[in-house]
């Protein structure tokens, strides 16, 4: 069996497994189960919430031209961590026939497996939004305690030793006469102007523009307020919009936690002065629709996407449609959103989410739980021989050094035998770690009940997060849709042979 290895670990600063201890897991799980790593892909220090990652996107391209029959990774948040890159690239696996094996982790088919992937991914997204969080809750203690989170500071001021803000008194003189000009009648060309006349810099040392200008005047910090959080919070997708701000709700203001270079009295004239003379209605933004089966709806005639369309104003007029249907190379009917999201979340609430199906399925879930830390157990235990072995190479080489009789590769062999011990126990812990973790049944049922309610959610994140775990393909016909369900627990077909997630549902349009 051949298979491609995929490792990866998001920061340098990180005490997560080594590329090189990844590796040596992949290859000793090979040996056991006679599998071969045609290709290896590594990519080091890349966050798995994005997939702009290069080993992961030759992973991807070459699965395209020569595929193998397995990826192979140490554990799935290695993959992806986030939940939608996981689903979209795991279906990309499944088109080529390629299955994807971690080797921690390792689940079948059976509909305890299906159910518990999704609580693994739901783990893993919420370690990462988890240690995000974190990071966002030291910044802003810092931003309340008026200590600057990093970066250049505002032109006008500068960062202590002690990381608070100070004003530099010859950039805060022209903060101000940017300020006075503007109340004269100047606009932000003019201003621009008038300052690299008199042969003013800006902090980068380049001459004013208008849009540096305008970026003074809107600074809210210049007023003495200390601002922290406005703009806007990178995608999944790790992208981030600097011109699109948080609501006042999610943004930190602490007035008077800065020196002001402004007076309130004048900031306040400015600003008020500034939204006078805004020309034209703003913008209006066009609203969000939620399409719930983007990704998963294809079309029965020529095997392309469905994909959302129609009018936005009603969701009466929403529709899916093929996107070959515009090309005019493919004749088959769109279907109004409504019919085929209101029947798929339906049929989820009744054989998945019932609480008959609940109760079927949480036994199954804690007994896989169960399987797999002792996986993990055991494991840990051989990965411990071998750190005893391991410092027995170590000792070894000491004490040939102690005695004179070592030769001068030995300082080489010492610290490949250091770091191969480093890795060891990084990977005891991990797997320390992960043998104590046990889901009981009040937990995997919470769990459960948390999707169930997701299906009633306003939010479309959260609603998506259950469609995408529990359904596995919707296809439409010219008169009909088929929808595939990764698991039925309620099915009469429980504990047979038949993998449950095949089972297959049909609806006839009226």
């Amino acid at each position: 069996m051949i298979a491609y290895a995929y490792a990866r670990y998001s920061s340098a600063n990180q005490r997560e497994e080594s590329i090189d201890a990844q590796l040596q897991a992949l290859r000793e799980y090979c040996a056991r189960q006679d599998i071969t790593i045609a290709r290896v892909y590594t990519d080091e220090a890349e966050s798995a919430r994005t997939d702009d990652r290069p080993g992961f996107q030759r992973l991807m391209d070459d699965l395209r031209a020569n595929p193998p029959q397995l990826v192979l990774v140490h554990k799935l948040d290695r993959f992806a961590r986030n939940r939608y890159d996981s689903a979209f690239y795991r279906k990309k696996l499944k088109d080529h026939g390629v299955r994807l094996v971690s080797v921690l982790e390792p689940l079948d088919e059976s509909p305890e497996s299906v159910i518990l992937e999704s609580v693994l991914e739901g783990m893993a997204e919420y370690y990462s939004r988890n240690l995000a969080r974190e990071v966002m809750k030291g910044l802003k203690q810092n931003a309340q305690k008026g200590k600057w989170n990093g970066g250049p500071p505002p032109f006008g001021y500068r960062v202590t030793p002690e990381q608070t803000l100070v004003v530099e008194p010859g950039e805060a003189a022209v903060v101000r006469r940017i300020f006075d000009l503007y109340l004269d009648g100047y606009g932000y060309k003019l201003i621009a102007g008038t300052l690299n006349d008199e042969g003013l810099l800006t902090a980068t040392g380049g001459k004013w523009q208008q849009s540096s200008v305008r970026g003074i005047l809107i600074n809210e910090r210049y007023s003495g307020t200390y601002v922290y959080g406005h703009r806007s919070s990178p995608t999944d997708k790790g992208k981030r919009n600097n011109h699109r701000y948080k609501s006042d709700e999610e943004i930190i203001r602490i007035p008077g936690a800065i020196p002001a270079i402004i007076e309130m009295e004048k900031w306040e004239r400015v600003r008020k002065l500034m939204e006078n003379r805004k020309r034209g209605p703003q913008a209006r933004q066009s609203a969000k629709v939620p399409y719930l089966l983007t990704g998963l709806i294809f079309c029965g005639d020529c095997g392309h996407s469905y994909v959302g369309s129609g009018y936005t104003k009603s969701p009466k007029y929403r529709i899916y449609a093929c996107t070959q249907r515009k090309l005019k190379t493919c004749k088959n009917k769109p279907i109004r959103q409504a019919i085929v999201e209101d029947f798929v979340i339906s049929e989820l609430k009744e054989r998945v989410f019932s609480d008959a199906a609940i109760e079927a399925l949480v036994p199954l879930i804690v007994s896989e739980m169960e399987k797999r830390g002792e996986g993990f157990a055991q494991e840990r235990e051989a990965v411990r021989t071998k750190i005893k072995a391991a410092q027995a190479k170590i000792s070894r080489l000491l004490d040939a050094i102690e005695d004179g009789t070592a030769g001068p590769e030995v300082k080489g062999r010492l610290d490949a035998r250091r770091a191969e011990l480093s890795d060891l126990r990084e990977r005891e812990l991990f797997l320390e770690d992960q043998a104590g973790i046990r889901l009981n049944s009040d937990a995997v049922r919470a769990f459960l009940l948390e999707f169930r309610a997701n299906l009633d959610s306003e939010d479309l994140a959260a609603k998506r997060k259950t469609v995408e775990a529990f359904v596995e393909r919707v296809t439409v016909y010219s008169d009909h849709f088929d929808v595939v369900f990764r698991v039925d627990p309620v099915c009469d077909k429980v504990g047979g042979d038949e993998p449950l997630w095949t089972l297959s549902l049909t609806y006839y349009k009226k």
